[in-house]
């Protein structure tokens, strides 16, 4: 009997920059088999396209990857660094989108792609923006300190205006929850919104300790972060204030069952979900402008 698998869509995709090479995206999904258990430790093969329009547009970039699942089932890649099919990353004007990832699987390590999924790119990173569509506007840089925190991710939004993320000065320890029990906190770009029903939460009390408009990033946000450590890190030494860890495991505020949450590691750059609520973990606000 022919065993189907499906990739779990925009679980964990992010589309970030890296401070340090601006020239790629990172990308991470969860694969699971037909009878929903993670596919953990096994090679997989990928397509990855960039459209342009919508999601059935004109493919602008193609590429495929090879990469393995970890230990999670979660597969981590970076968009940009793949065996070339079509088109140059580089020259991708990200000005004239709207712009969509569409990524292809084949959870047997080869080229006979059965899962597919399509995801928009909801916002231009900021690097990318302003070294292929080379338009200024900006007013704020990153690792600037800014509204009480400093800046560590910028983009241009769909309205045209600049956005960015703001990392606290300060962090703490915390469980993410005394008991398991779900809250439905499960969104992957939207911390804001998982905070809010956080109630009780230990990490959640000591973010909204911060006053308003902090909250507990979402996986996203936190691999955000990581992209741009550098950034953030240079911002925080010259204000002075607590540096971001390089071996601390971060709690997120994306809930993965009544019992777990999910956790971004700055030692090895990657996410994990099967982290315990009531262990304690490293948290630290952000907030959006």
């Amino acid at each position: 009997m022919k065993k189907f698998y499906s990739l779990v869509a925009g679980l964990l995709l992010t589309v970030s920059v890296f401070a340090q090479a601006p020239q790629k995206m990172s990308y991470q999904a969860v694969i699971r088999d037909s009878s929903n258990a993670l596919l953990t430790s096994t090679p997989v093969g990928m397509q990855i396209s960039i459209l342009q329009g919508s999601s059935t547009g004109i493919p602008v970039y193609v590429e495929t990857q090879t990469p393995s699942t970890n230990a999670n089932g979660l597969v981590s890649l970076e968009i940009g660094t793949g065996t070339i099919v079509t088109g140059t990353f580089s020259a991708i004007n990200l000005a004239a989108g709207p712009y969509f990832i569409k990524t292809e699987t084949d959870p047997t390590g080869g080229t006979a792609y059965t899962i597919a999924g399509t995801n928009e790119l909801m916002s231009v990173p900021y690097a990318l923006f302003s070294a292929n569509a080379r338009v200024g506007g900006f007013t704020h840089y990153l690792g600037e300190a800014f509204n009480g925190g400093i800046i560590y991710y910028l983009y241009k939004g769909s309205d045209g205006l600049e956005h960015g993320l703001i990392v606290a000065l300060t962090e703490s320890t915390a469980a993410w929850q005394t008991t398991g029990t779900l809250v439905n906190a499960n969104r992957t770009e939207d911390g804001a919104y998982n905070t809010t029903l956080m109630t009780g939460s230990p990490a959640a009390t000591y973010i909204a300790g911060l006053g308003a408009g902090w909250y507990l990033p979402s996986i996203d946000e936190l691999n955000k972060l990581w992209d741009n450590r550098y950034d953030a890190q240079k911002g925080l030494r010259a204000g002075g204030n607590t540096l971001l860890s390089n071996t601390a495991y971060y709690w997120s505020s994306t809930e993965y069952i009544a019992t777990a949450a999910y956790k971004f590691t700055f030692l090895f750059g990657s996410a994990g979900n099967l982290y315990v609520k009531t262990d304690t973990a490293t948290v630290r606000g952000v907030r959006a402008f």
